[in-house]
C-alpha cells in the first residue's frame, strides 16, 4: 500500500451560517491522503497504472470554487466522495480548516474519512 498526500491546498469558497459568510467567499485549507495499492505503478511506471492526484485535484478545486455549502462537514464529505470515486484509491482522508472562524484562533477544522 502506498499514501499520496496533496498538502495545505488553498482554495476560497462561500460556506458558513451567517449572513456576511454568504456574501464574501473564505479562504479554506484542504489537506487530503489517498491510500492505495502501488504494486503495478511500481513495476510499470505508468500514470495509467496510478492515482492521477493532478486529475483528483482538479475535481476538488471545481467543486469548492463553485459551491456554496454551509457547513464544514459537507465541503469535506463531497470532496472525500469525489477522491473515492477513483477506482484505485481505497481509502481518504480529507481535512480542511477554516482560518480565523473563531477570534482568538488559528483556525477551525473538520476531518473525515471513508474506504471502500
Amino acid at each position: 500500500m502506498a499514501t499520496i498526500r496533496i498538502t495545505d491546498l488553498r482554495l476560497r469558497t462561500i460556506i458558513g451560517i451567517n449572513d456576511w459568510e454568504r456574501e464574501e467567499e473564505q479562504d479554506v485549507v484542504i489537506n487530503v491522503t489517498m491510500d492505495f495499492d502501488a504494486a503495478k505503478s511500481s513495476q510499470s511506471d505508468n500514470i495509467n497504472d496510478t492515482v492521477d492526484y493532478k486529475d483528483i485535484t482538479k475535481d476538488i478545486i471545481k467543486e469548492v470554487e463553485s459551491s456554496k455549502y454551509f457547513l464544514l462537514e459537507k465541503l469535506a464529505d463531497q470532496i472525500l466522495h469525489i477522491i473515492l470515486k477513483h477506482p484505485r484509491v481505497t481509502r481518504a482522508t480529507v481535512k480542511i480548516d477554516k482560518p480565523f472562524a473563531l477570534r482568538f484562533a488559528d483556525s477551525v477544522s473538520i476531518e473525515i474519512e471513508g474506504k471502500k
